[in-house]
């Protein structure tokens, strides 16, 4: 009897489709690889996070209803972010309480929406990794993924699987690197003494490659090490186990760095 291929829809997050579409492209790959039919609407906007970490919910609730009736009809909404992935399952459901229908609406999205690694670990049970990386890798838990989706052993798990390199654990891997959205921009000073601490951290373990799954920790991580003069590389953790390093430049540093 043949077995129903998901149709997933992929939410690439503003950041990725502005700053690092190469992590959009890993996605897809890994979830064709994992079994799964894969569409991206080209209508998807910002899921509103932003605007509701600033108080403004009029903005936030039709960003949401945008989202919700985009990816209404998928099996799945997979997100290469717990940032992102964490709004539209955390916080859509509350932003709509007082609205039944949408209410009704987001709490179905909510429950078929997943972070990327979670998702092709939880759902897909995948494990046919063929990725190559040379390298010492230490993993960055950014804090919507770890303490909203409770995402921690999902990348790691697939991370060990990738031929090549060691994986060292990091012992602040668990504390906020500053970015924190808007966080950053209202509280520069606050901000870039976390990731100063964060990069010093970095730097003592040994690694030479930073990896996470969220593209504003890896930004905000990365530019730090670049401004310190470091040669630590970051990337996204799907761009690593998609096996897609060989052809992008590391995180924050030029096309034609020597990396």
């Amino acid at each position: 009897m043949s077995v129903m291929q998901p149709k997933v829809g992929l939410f690439i997050t503003c950041l990725v489709d502005a700053m690092r579409p190469s992590i959009g492209f890993a996605s897809i790959k890994l979830l064709e690889q994992a079994g799964c039919i894969v569409k991206v609407p080209r209508l998807q906007t910002c899921c509103g996070q932003p605007a509701y970490n600033l108080g403004d919910k009029k903005d936030t609730k039709e960003l949401a209803r945008k989202i919700i009736d985009l990816f209404a009809d998928f099996d799945y909404l997979v997100v290469p972010s717990g940032s992102c992935a964490g709004m539209i399952r955390m916080h859509y459901p509350q932003l709509f309480a007082d609205d039944p229908d949408m209410s009704l609406k987001a709490h179905h999205l909510a429950a078929r929406t997943y972070e990327l690694t979670t998702f092709l670990v939880d759902v897909c049970n995948f494990t046919n990794i063929d990725a190559h990386y040379t390298g010492i890798i230490g993993y960055h838990d950014s804090c919507a993924g770890l303490r909203e989706l409770n995402v921690k052993k999902q990348p790691r798990q697939l991370l060990h699987r990738v031929k090549g390199c060691q994986f060292k654990p990091l012992s602040d891997a668990e504390t906020c690197c500053g970015f924190g959205g808007t966080f950053c921009m209202k509280y520069a000073d606050i901000s870039n003494e976390m990731v100063a601490k964060k990069t010093a951290c970095i730097r003592k373990s040994g690694v030479d490659t930073l990896v996470a799954g969220d593209l504003g920790c890896l930004l905000n991580i990365a530019g730090k090490l670049l401004r310190e003069k470091s040669h630590i590389k970051c990337y996204h953790v799907a761009e690593i186990i998609a096996g897609n390093t060989g052809d992008i430049a590391p995180i924050g540093m030029s096309e034609h760095a020597d990396h």
